[in-house]
């Protein structure tokens, strides 16, 4: 049997993240919020895409992460979620946040049972993401999957302009909630499309 390269095989569900020369959006800001930031760049420009990422000649750094089934929820959350969301590219969500973050080995030595208790009874993720859908487009990626240490997830948000403010308190809200005192890396990239 052929061996297989990680991440081959993957397709549209393998997704990068980086600074480039010509992406589709433009960097406005990379802030860490727990633990250290990114290396600098002094490109402007950033590109999500599902097909050849940037060289780390081009980029100083390069995210990736895997979409896969959704976790953690049970099947009357998840219809809800879906039945609520919109997709991602909607053509008046020109703001995103490129949000990767890493959860101490703490969360990951807790039962599954454990972390949907406090994803969901204790910190009431999903009920408190539903208010802000459709206007706030979201998509997570795994990184873990691939085998990463520099972070687990890398959650990619859409949202318009005059959604923004509602963005903000979706995000105060869960980080201000149980499950982020696991988080022991986080960093907030903003962007906007060109």
């Amino acid at each position: 049997m052929a061996s297989m390269k990680l991440g081959e095989g993957l397709g549209a569900r393998l997704n990068f993240f980086a600074p480039s020369p010509d992406g589709e959006w433009r960097i406005l800001s990379v802030n860490p919020v727990t633990g250290p930031s990114l290396p600098s760049t002094d490109l402007t420009h950033f590109s999500r895409t599902t097909v050849t990422p940037p060289t780390t000649a081009e980029s100083s750094w390069i995210l990736r992460g895997v979409t896969s089934n959704t976790r953690y929820v049970t099947n009357e959350e998840r219809d809800a979620l879906n039945a609520a969301s919109e997709g991602l590219g909607r053509p008046q969500a020109t703001r995103a946040a490129c949000i990767p973050i890493r959860k101490m080995a703490a969360w990951w030595a807790l039962s599954q049972q454990e972390r949907r208790d406090i994803f969901e009874t204790q910190s009431h993720h999903t009920a408190n993401s539903m208010p802000y859908l459709p206007a706030i487009a979201r998509q997570l990626h795994h990184c873990r999957d691939l085998g990463d240490t520099d972070f687990d997830f890398v959650t990619w948000f859409e949202y318009a302009p005059e959604d923004a403010d509602a963005f903000e308190e979706l995000v105060a809200k869960l980080r201000a909630s149980p499950e982020w005192k696991y988080v022991d890396r986080e960093v907030d990239i903003r962007l906007e499309r060109v």
